[in-house]
């Protein structure tokens, strides 16, 4: 007999991209940025003082909301800082849904907002994607209808690439009776030419909670920094109740802060994997992959008719040192997702590809 809750017995967990078995495996299984962080972030390392490890660190990570809100031109009340996006998730489910309430998401997405659900005791309300992966027009109302006080969009989409605009997202806001998480975490891979900016929502909905992290676009996936930035209504319960005491350890706060002040580095590997981005869907194209127009660090490739199947495709690449991402999903079945990595990882993989299909 255990003595876990019912419905903890009963649910799978999270289940994490694949580490590399050496230090020679091409990793583009978990859209990892593949370019170092900023030098300013390894000098603030240097600097941590012990001194500074042995008191606990700033409670709400003021230096960094700072920062932060400067440079998304919104006020410190506006922006709370988590231990990785992930906590942000859970934080929200936490203080805006009742146990047992519902939480709304478009299926296929991210495969940890079930996850949460189930050990929060809530059941999904999910509503199929359209084709081009992008929310249905009439998912606001089906969120309405089944009481959803949470309702969960990761954009660009996880794991299509596929970016939804701010007036489709605007309105859905408008129409939606409950908290909107807009899950930001590939944002900063967007091509700059499309003007993509949604944090002005927050002037015209109070109801709309954004994500943000710091381990794609920043490459500190193993720091584990995000944070939330939404109106003040939002934010005050998250920082003020519901967040873990010191959640943001001493020395992620000062690495943080370091890259958020040094996003000149950071956007520099922005364009480059946008650069790669390119070459990778066209040379997946070619190869008669259906990939969608991705505006993520990452790419979805669905296999040609006449393909080794995907699990199949997978596990041929693996004994060839290249890790890829599959999802045995609806719709994802036959589908590859593909971190792009630098050339000569991404020349690696497309030659290994050339060779198997």
């Amino acid at each position: 007999m255990g003595h876990e809750r019912p419905n903890i017995a009963r649910m799978h967990g999270y289940t994490p991209g694949k580490q590399p078995a050496t230090s020679d495996t091409i990793k583009l299984n978990t859209n990892e940025n593949p370019y170092p962080p900023s030098p300013a972030v390894m000098r603030a390392l240097q600097n941590i003082a012990p001194e500074a490890l042995r008191r606990y660190p700033e409670p709400s990570a003021e230096r960094f909301r700072t920062l932060a809100a400067q440079t998304h031109g919104v006020s410190p009340e506006q922006i709370v800082a988590v231990n990785g996006g992930d906590e942000l998730l859970r934080m929200a489910i936490t203080t805006f849904v009742e146990p047992g309430a519902p939480i709304g998401v478009v299926e296929p997405s991210y495969s940890l907002y079930p996850v949460l659900a189930e050990i929060h005791g809530s059941p999904v309300v999910s509503v199929p994607a359209r084709a081009d992966f992008c929310a249905p027009e009439d998912f606001a109302e089906h969120m309405n209808a089944a009481k959803v006080q949470l309702a969960l969009l990761v954009n660009p989409h996880a794991p299509s690439g596929h970016l939804t605009g701010r007036a489709q997202l605007s309105k859905l806001a408008a129409a939606l009776d409950g908290v909107l998480l807009i899950d930001e975490a590939y944002v900063d891979f967007v091509d700059p030419a499309l003007g993509h900016d949604l944090l002005p929502m927050l002037r015209e909905h109070d109801n709309l909670l954004f994500l943000r992290t710091l381990s794609k676009g920043y490459s500190l996936a193993g720091l584990r920094f995000g944070y939330g930035i939404g109106c003040q209504s939002l934010i005050a319960p998250l920082m003020g109740k519901t967040r873990d005491s010191y959640n943001v350890d001493v020395v992620a706060q000062a690495l943080a802060e370091a890259a958020l002040a040094d996003r000149a580095v950071a956007a520099d590997s922005w364009q480059r994997v946008r650069d790669e981005r390119a070459r990778v869907t066209t040379e997946l194209r070619t190869l008669g992959c259906r990939v969608p127009d991705s505006q993520s660090n990452f790419v979805l490739a669905e296999l040609p008719a006449k393909s080794p199947k995907a699990r199949e495709l997978l596990l041929l690449l693996e004994t060839r040192g290249v890790l890829v991402r599959h999802f045995a999903q609806e719709r994802l079945h036959d589908s590859l997702r593909i971190t792009i990595g630098t050339p000569a990882q991404n020349d690696r993989l497309l030659g290994l590809l050339r060779e198997l299909l």
